[in-house]
């Protein structure tokens, strides 16, 4: 099993990428694989995970927040990849998370779980919102409760892939398509 975590900030190690250790480092203490992948919107970063996405069991979104929302990077990046490998999502457990000095972060969580549902991913929680607070990684380090929510995050990960792998292993399998979707409303 692996997960794929995007790390959204223009900070290739900064606060987000400080949570999103700490989700990595919980999910392989749970026998699962995980990459952090510095989320550049370009082209060649975009297809490399796109490719990976297509092996991979599970995705985590990270951004820190700017100006009340995510970085335009994993905006950006998100309607690449979805555009690139939109149906790679579907079915899996994904989850997103927000650092932030201090407001904003679920206004930002809200918009990078829009990506998780309209790809049919199934949205994995922790016990309180997805976030850490902070101004520097040093700051984050600081945030014990919201390390202890990436840490709850990173084993719910864990939980619900192999109870996903149990599933496949009794025969249970996702849909193969979707229903067709109306597109004329009776009024």
């Amino acid at each position: 099993m692996k997960v794929i975590l995007l790390n959204g900030s223009r900070r290739e190690k900064g606060c987000t990428y400080t949570a999103l250790s700490v989700i990595s480092n919980t999910l392989k203490e749970n026998g699962v694989e995980a990459e952090i992948i510095h989320a550049v919107p370009t082209n060649d970063i975009v297809s490399s995970v796109a490719e990976k996405m297509q092996e991979a069991d599970g995705l985590i979104i990270g951004s820190p927040v700017y100006w009340a929302s995510p970085s335009g990077e994993i905006v950006t990046f998100m309607d690449k990849l979805s555009a690139a490998a939109g149906s790679y999502l579907a079915h899996k457990p994904g989850a997103a998370i927000a650092s932030a000095r201090r407001a904003g972060t679920t206004a930002t969580i809200d918009v990078l779980n829009k990506y998780l549902t309209y790809h049919q991913m199934i949205v994995v929680s922790s016990n309180y919102w997805n976030m850490v607070h902070g101004n520097t990684p040093d700051e984050v380090r600081q945030d014990k409760e919201g390390l202890q929510i990436m840490q709850v995050l990173g084993c719910n990960m864990a939980w619900i892939l192999k109870c996903i792998e149990a599933g496949k292993k009794s025969g249970i399998t996702a849909p193969k398509t979707a229903p067709k979707v109306m597109t004329n409303f009776i009024r």
